[in-house]
């Protein structure tokens, strides 16, 4: 928290002659962005859209990222071709990439280079191009969109149509936001879709906003059915009772045909200009981050007393499970105020009946499962091992519930000031995938997150399938949880990284959680950091 960042800063990708991987069709790239940490290790930062069928893709998502001035900020940009749905990219086909700092980015404004391959060849023609703009107006512009009698561009069914919308540059149109497609259907409704300012017209109410539609096809060759331009100003006006109605004009149509009209109509339901507020605005504005660990004492971690089990505390005095509560819990506890954590084990006979439990305190005190501070949870791990005997199964659903019923409470909040994160800590195999896949489902309409540790050498695949980054999660009854609140991470992956490594990348996605989450809700944070001035 030392470093003072200084600003944040929007990349916009875009590539161009891609080397083509599939044969009978072409590569359907995505862009990676990895950084790297203090200790020159590279993580994951954040991942773009795949473009299907596309070997000049422009990416309409961005990447932010702090940009410290008196840091040298090494990034790479890693294009893959995707085929499949597993969120590894150990398994696509590589199509290049550039290495470079943020600070080479930001001095040049518009980065052109060409793509390398890992051995260190051009990957054939492949360019990639990343543009940066600071990021000085966190206003974001929520849009509720239909449209009316587009022109059927399918000779089998109707239409497919999705909208783009384009920022006026200097060097062009950039891509600031792509609707999803609506299949066979002529009057689309879009799902309501937020762009931030920045991204469509820079704070400028009156530059000129290009919105186009376009028929979705498989292979890539989308086709124009028409285009307008306007401006946020214009866009502004719009309201549930009367909305901004614009006409689609195909030029070549208009060109070619005598009494041309348009090909359908544009109908801008809702535009509004509404303050986004950061992670930090929540922190700061009073916001409480409620932390709970659970630890797994199954069966399967093996004899807490013999050196290959994976709860054996060391000479040293460690383990993996303690590691894990320290790297996470050492930057947790700084953001909730009484540093009182709830800490619970799952899986073990506990005394006196030796009944098996799944939300056991690790403390033994059901009325006061608190721990003072990370120490305290650490302490009251160490206290408990000798007096369980490790069981099964592997239950997860029993503690997600638990947790969900505090955060459920907390919907009852009219600000943003209560947030729950669940630590589970744990050696593999899930016997109740059903009943948890439902538990993280309907957890996913509360102010909460479940961050899950894996230790030792398991199959975690079904960790990764709960992780829901490769497509949204579903419950037994098909119901898709509304947001991703899990994130899995491998403790194997850790083992040899300087112990923030860990923490990094476990906590990596909480921030955007959060904001999500009270944002969808329209909750602002107890003590509002008030509202930026908005420039006409």
């Amino acid at each position: 928290m030392a470093v003072q960042c200084v600003t944040k800063v929007e990349l916009t990708v875009s590539c161009q002659n891609l080397l083509d991987k599939d044969i009978s069709s072409k590569s359907d790239p995505l862009c990676v962005l990895l950084m790297s940490n203090s200790n020159s290790q590279w993580y994951e930062a954040d991942r773009t859209e795949r473009v299907q069928n596309c070997l000049n893709p422009k990416f309409a998502k961005k990447f932010v990222v702090d940009y410290y001035f008196e840091i040298v900020q090494t990034l790479k940009f890693g294009i893959y071709d995707i085929d499949n749905k597993t969120v590894d990219l150990s398994d696509d086909d590589f199509l290049g990439e550039l290495e470079c700092t943020l600070g080479q980015v930001v001095s040049s404004k518009n980065l052109t280079r060409p793509l390398i391959l890992k051995n260190k060849t051009p990957a054939g023609k492949g360019t990639i191009t990343v543009t940066a703009e600071e990021i000085k107006d966190n206003r974001v512009v929520n849009f509720e969109v239909q449209a009316r009698k587009l022109d059927n561009k399918d000779l089998f069914g109707k239409s497919d149509p999705y909208l783009e919308f384009h920022k006026q540059t200097e060097s062009g149109w950039q891509l600031a936001h792509r609707t999803e497609v609506v299949k066979n259907n002529l009057n689309p409704t879009w799902k309501p879709f937020r762009i931030p300012l920045q991204s469509l017209c820079g704070g400028d109410m009156e530059k000129p906003i290009k919105v186009e539609c376009y028929d979705y096809d498989n292979d890539g060759s989308h086709d124009l059915i028409g285009s307008f331009e306007t401006t946020l100003k214009r866009l502004q006006e719009a309201s549930q009772t009367s909305p901004a109605e614009f006409e689609c004009i195909n030029s070549k149509k208009k060109q070619k045909k005598k009494g041309y009209k348009n090909s359908g109509v544009v109908c801008v339901k809702l535009c509004q200009v509404v303050k986004e507020y950061t992670f930090l605005d929540y922190i700061m504005g009073g916001c409480q981050i409620n932390f709970t660990v659970a630890v797994d004492f199954t069966g399967s971690n093996g004899d807490p007393r013999s050196p290959d089990s994976l709860h054996y505390i060391s000479p040293q005095g460690v383990n993996e499970y303690l590691t894990a509560i320290w790297s996470v819990g050492n930057v947790i506890q700084d953001y909730d105020s009484d540093k009182m954590f709830p800490a619970f084990g799952f899986g073990a006979q506990i005394p006196p009946t030796w009944q098996v439990s799944h939300e056991f305190p690790l403390n033994f005190n059901a009325s006061n499962p608190f721990c003072a501070g990370i120490e305290g949870v650490v302490q009251a791990y160490r206290a408990c091992l000798p007096q369980v005997k490790l069981y099964g199964p592997t239950n997860f659903s029993p503690i997600i519930n638990h947790v969900a019923c505090f955060a459920k409470q907390a919907l009852q909040q009219t600000t943003a000031s209560q947030y729950y994160v669940l630590l589970i800590i744990t050696d593999g195999v899930i016997t109740d995938m059903d009943e948890t896949r439902n538990s993280i489902v309907n957890a996913s309409r509360l102010p909460m997150s479940i961050i899950i540790v894996g230790v030792g050498g398991a199959d975690f695949s079904a960790m990764e399938f709960l992780d829901g980054d490769n497509g949204r999660l579903r419950s037994l009854t098909g119901e898709v949880a509304v947001r991703d609140i899990v994130q899995f991470v491998p403790f194997r992956q850790f083992q040899n990284a300087p112990s923030q490594a860990l923490a990094q990348s476990v906590l990596a996605e909480l921030p955007q959680q959060v904001t999500s989450f009270f944002s969808s809700f329209k909750l602002k944070p107890p003590r509002d950091p008030g509202p930026p001035v908005l420039t006409h």
